[in-house]
């Protein structure tokens, strides 16, 4: 059977997404985050205002996402944090996990010797996923990563729309 091609490119090419992301990837994250920009000028109420009409809208959004890229980074991490602090099941699934997976690994394949009983590498890890997996759906990471998505986009989106551009950049553009 013939594998489906999806043209991605296609899709893509449309929404203008091509080289949006290449400076993502190539920066640390420690040059990512020194272009923070200060917290008077990110939550300015005097540049808030409502946009004109929606080509306003476009306009605003293509630059403060790439103006406030970091800030809107610490945002989202923020509210990732928050999300985990009031999840606490999920979050000691995740310790958890991570906490099994680590302890299994300084092992290094050997047999688990208790006084009473010998515990073979597989068993460990079968031990610790009939565990974690039934805890991880009960702590439902699904509604939490939805959570997620729509609290960032709201906020994020909601910023980026309605914080008007500096003056200085309208007069740069007028020059050009």
């Amino acid at each position: 059977m013939a594998r489906i091609q999806i043209p991605l490119d296609a899709l893509t090419s449309r929404l203008n997404l091509g080289g949006r992301f290449d400076s993502v990837r190539s920066q640390s994250i420690a040059a990512r985050f020194s272009n923070l920009k200060p917290i008077s000028e990110f939550l300015d109420l005097k540049r808030l205002s409502k946009p004109a009409n929606f080509s306003e809208v476009q306009t605003r959004v293509n630059y403060n996402l790439s103006y406030f890229s970091s800030n809107y980074a610490v945002v989202f991490v923020m509210l990732s944090i928050y999300s985990l602090l009031t999840n606490f099941l999920l979050l000691f699934v995740i310790v958890f996990v991570v906490g099994g997976m680590y302890g299994l690994g300084r092992l290094n394949g050997q047999d688990l010797e208790l006084g009473f009983t010998r515990l073979t590498s597989a068993q460990l890890y079968t031990g610790l996923l009939v565990v974690a997996v039934p805890l991880g759906i009960w702590a439902s990471p699904i509604s939490t990563v939805l959570w997620l998505i729509g609290a960032s986009g709201v906020s994020i989106i909601g910023h980026a729309s309605l914080m008007d551009r500096p003056i200085e950049t309208s007069f740069s553009e007028e020059a050009v």
